[in-house]
């Protein structure tokens, strides 16, 4: 089994007080396994029910969201399941293909005396999104998104020891040297992860044999098995169709990434999709690709500010592949060759490029970019922490940073910014910014930030004595 992050998150939630737990993601990340296996470990008894592949049991959730009423139908219609309260995980497996059985997870979490984890691949597709008729359980669910292994997580199971990933963390955070060899070990590991990526089948694949011809065919299949997902939606009555339109463009516009990443410029052009329809029409299939979590978009900003929702430009963005592992596997034959010598300067960076923007998106950060109208200065990445812009760079070789320098040369128009490039070498210092391996994006920290209110006192909180409220209140009536 893969050691993966989720699995803390997993104890986390189930060691306080927790509500019915969603885990979202693209196809094939392994959340199934991981919660199957996390049912086998933390509890005595687990009920997994599969709700696109037996639709027998969506009966289950048509009536009034008794939980008696609903184990004693699971129960039917899945006669080895077993419920024992207090020791039993139910497990939901693609709960978007049954909308009732989403809506249901309000009176599990009332009734509290079983622990439920729903997985959804689609639900966030349009289409899966129309049928929820007896609603959406808002503030009775919670949320965490499974995304293909990072690179940190892939280095855990190559073998390296947790002293040594420590250690690395540590230098990361002082900005201080990595001793020689354990850089050129990272190195060579972070050349293979481009090429492997983190989809769970392709890294155990590269683990066992270390086969790249395998892997590679291992992501083609997967792309495939995506694809063949591609168009598909429920009606209004609940039934699977395929908008076979939506599909094509879907296909067009997943098949012209590697052009688009190819370009000086990376802006995704509509044109360059191959397929019958205006701009309009294709950027449904775009949208269909960052809806299953294929892909996730980069927009350029009118300026360098903070917050960058504000100042994004809505129409002009990057797209890049979740996992850098299936972009490499649908580029050319030669491209892991140069990939292991070294050389990820092919498709014009690319490569590295997309693997900043996986790295950022995985650690639950909105990503954008700059690029003038003239052209320059082009920042290829800005990201916000701690009330910040952070300015990112990143070079498939150790090219000098030109436009990061220049911005930061010029605080009166562009203001000021913390700033880091990602490249080819050590641990380093420029003027105003910190230098980083390439391999040391795989190591960001997670954006944990919360969207909860503090509480505030306010039981001490009294009326000043000079303060004559009767008065007070005649001046507010005249």
């Amino acid at each position: 089994m893969l050691s993966r992050d989720i699995w803390e998150e997993l104890i986390e939630w189930k060691n306080r007080k927790h509500r019915p737990l969603i885990i979202k993601g693209l196809r094939q990340t392994g959340k199934t396994f991981i919660v199957r296996e996390f049912g086998k470990q933390f509890y005595k008894n687990t009920v997994y029910v599969d709700l696109r592949a037996n639709k027998t049991v969506h009966a289950a959730f048509e009536g009034d969201f008794s939980v008696d009423g609903m184990v004693m139908s699971i129960s039917a219609a899945i006669p080895t399941a077993r419920f024992l309260p207090g020791e039993t995980l139910i497990i939901f497996d693609e709960i978007q293909d049954c909308p009732n059985a989403r809506s249901s997870l309000k009176y599990w979490d009332m009734d509290g005396r079983y622990d439920v984890i729903a997985t959804g691949s689609f639900l966030g597709v349009k289409g899966f999104r129309k049928p929820y008729v007896r609603g959406i359980p808002v503030g009775y669910e919670e949320q965490i998104s499974m995304y293909p292994l990072s690179f940190h997580e892939f280095l855990r199971n190559s073998g390296i020891s947790e002293d040594i990933l420590k250690y690395i963390r540590n230098s990361f955070k002082e900005h201080s040297v990595i001793e020689k060899t354990i850089h050129e070990s990272l190195r060579s590991l972070y050349y293979q992860y481009l090429i492997v990526g983190g989809m769970p089948e392709a890294v155990s694949e590269f683990f066992l044999k270390h086969d790249l011809n395998a892997v590679r065919d291992i992501q083609r299949r997967i792309l495939n098995s995506i694809r063949d997902d591609f168009g598909r939606y429920k009606d209004r009555d609940g039934n699977d169709k395929i908008n076979e339109t939506l599909k094509l463009r879907a296909e067009a516009c997943l098949d012209s990434l590697p052009t688009q990443l190819s370009k000086e410029y990376k802006k995704f052009q509509y044109s360059l999709v191959n397929a019958k329809g205006h701009s309009p029409e294709k950027e449904e299939g775009l949208q269909y690709l960052e809806d299953v979590g294929l892909v996730v978009r980069a927009y350029n900003t009118r300026e360098i500010a903070y917050p960058l929702e504000g100042v994004r430009i809505p129409t002009e963005f990057k797209v890049f592949f979740i996992d850098t592992g299936l972009l490499v596997s649908q580029m050319g034959e030669e491209v892991p060759l140069k990939i292991l010598s070294g050389d990820i300067s092919a498709y014009k960076g690319a490569i590295a490029e997309n693997m900043v923007a996986s790295a950022l998106a995985v650690s639950g950060r909105e990503i954008y970019y700059f690029h003038a109208p003239s052209g320059s200065p082009e920042l290829d990445f800005l990201f916000e922490k701690d009330g910040e812009t952070t300015i990112v760079e990143c070079k498939s070789s150790n090219n000098r940073a030109t436009s990061m320098k220049f911005v930061l040369a010029n605080p009166q128009k562009y203001g000021t910014h913390p700033a880091m490039k990602f490249s080819d070498t050590n641990v380093g210092t420029g003027q105003g910014f910190y230098t980083y391996p390439l391999y040391a994006i795989g190591f960001i920290e997670k954006n944990n930030k919360s969207s909860i209110i503090p509480t505030i006192d306010v039981s001490n909180l009294k009326v000043p004595d000079h303060f004559q409220v009767g008065a007070r209140e005649g001046n507010m009536r005249r």
